[in-house]
C-alpha cells in the first residue's frame, strides 16, 4: 500500500522495510522483533500493532507530510546510504580496471570524479544525477506545501 513511501524514506537514509506478501502477523511479529513502527493505510493492521501510523490518503505527498509531522526527526535530504531496492546499505563503489561497465552508468561523468555508490545486498548501483534532482525537488515542494 505505502511501497513509494517505503522508496523515498529510503532515499533519505531510514532503514525501512516493505513488507510486500507478508500476512498481517508475520508483519506484527517482525516489527516487534525489530522494535519498528508500522506505516500503513490498512485500519485493522495499524490498531493491533504496538507502534503504527495510520495513513489515510492514496497520495504519496500527503503521506511524506503526515509521517513528517509524526516524526519530524525524519531526514528530508537525499542521502546515499540505502539501496531504494532493497534497503541494504551503500558503500562507495570504485570500478576496477577490467570490471565489466555496467549499462546506463554515465561513465564519463564518472571518469570526471562523479562518485558511485553500490548496495552491500543486491548490488545495484547509484549515482547523484537528474532523478536525484528530481527527488530533491519533490521533497521541498512537499514541504514548501506543508501547512504546519
Amino acid at each position: 500500500m505505502v511501497g513509494r513511501l517505503a522508496r523515498y524514506l529510503r532515499f533519505v537514509g531510514c532503514d525501512t522495510i516493505y513488507a510486500r506478501g507478508l500476512s498481517d502477523a508475520e508483519i506484527l511479529k517482525k516489527a516487534n522483533g525489530e522494535d519498528r513502527i508500522i506505516v500503513t493505510r490498512d485500519r485493522m493492521l495499524a490498531a493491533r500493532a504496538r507502534r503504527s501510523v495510520l495513513l489515510t490518503s492514496p497520495h504519496l505527498a500527503d503521506q511524506w507530510r503526515t509521517l513528517r509531522a509524526l516524526h519530524p526527526e525524519i531526514p528530508s535530504e537525499v542521502s546515499f546510504v540505502r539501496c531504494t531496492e532493497c534497503n541494504g546499505l551503500l558503500d562507495p563503489f570504485v570500478p576496477t580496471a577490467g570490471s565489466t561497465p555496467a549499462p546506463g552508468i554515465p561513465w564519463d561523468r564518472v571518469a570526471r570524479g562523479l562518485p558511485l555508490f553500490r548496495c552491500a545486498e543486491c548490488g545495484h548501483v547509484y549515482w547523484e544525477g537528474t532523478h536525484t534532482d528530481h527527488i530533491r525537488a519533490q521533497l521541498a515542494r512537499w514541504a514548501k506545501e506543508d501547512p504546519k
